[in-house]
């Protein structure tokens, strides 16, 4: 069984989130050259290295709401463009879900994680096939969901997650961009994987190990 989830244990996901954005950095630019500035990796790098930094610096009585916010403002002024509101919204709409909890229970958490999918999702206004993060957060979330409804544990419902993830990102290898720089590519954005869905597999992963090891 999980333990409950305190702010310590928010903190050392930020801290997981990104050495887990740094050691695949260079593959996440990689993916953007083709499509993209080729910045992504140092954007996601910068944005989740100043949330882990800002949480970290959080004295022991900040509740889960001030972490995640705490995350939200450091990650948007770190990253200005593009990533940067969408991860910003991301952690903002967490906050609110968990608003009140001292201690968060797997519904919380689930709860959390389909909070920061939703606020993407509107931020970007992007629908799942328009080959963007999207495509790996929103299936992600569903997933997890249904998994905790279905009355699996955090582990499980994290794992089918990342299973989703990980299939959603690799679906938009066979998507014609409809959003963000890449839409100018149109037809030649087929056949790679798009980089922000490729980071937030990156992502999703890192919180499940931090989460539920």
């Amino acid at each position: 069984m999980t333990a409950m989830i305190d702010s310590a244990r928010l903190k050392i996901m930020f801290a997981a989130i990104a050495e887990a954005i740094e050691r695949d950095k260079e593959r996440l630019c990689a993916l953007d050259g083709v499509i993209g500035d080729a910045d992504h990796g140092i954007a996601m790098s910068l944005g989740f290295g100043a949330a882990r930094d800002a949480v970290a610096a959080l004295d022991g009585a900040a509740d889960p709401t001030t972490v995640l916010n705490t995350a939200a403002k450091s990650f948007l002024n770190a990253v200005g463009a593009s990533s940067g509101p969408l991860y910003a919204t991301a952690f903002m709409r967490a906050a609110t879900a968990v608003k009140g909890k001292a201690e968060l229970g797997a519904d919380d958490v689930v709860g959390m994680f389909q909070a920061m999918a939703k606020g993407i999702q509107d931020r970007g206004k992007a629908e799942i096939g328009e080959k963007t993060m999207i495509d790996a957060w929103a299936p992600a979330a569903k997933a997890a969901g249904e998994k905790s409804a279905g009355g699996a544990s955090l582990a499980d419902a994290f794992r089918a997650a990342a299973n989703a993830a990980a299939a959603g990102a690799e679906a938009t290898k066979a998507m014609v961009a409809a959003k963000g720089r890449a839409e100018r590519l149109g037809e030649r954005s087929l056949g790679h994987v798009d980089p922000g869905a490729a980071s937030a597999v990156v992502v999703i992963e890192a919180m499940r190990k931090s989460l539920t090891d």
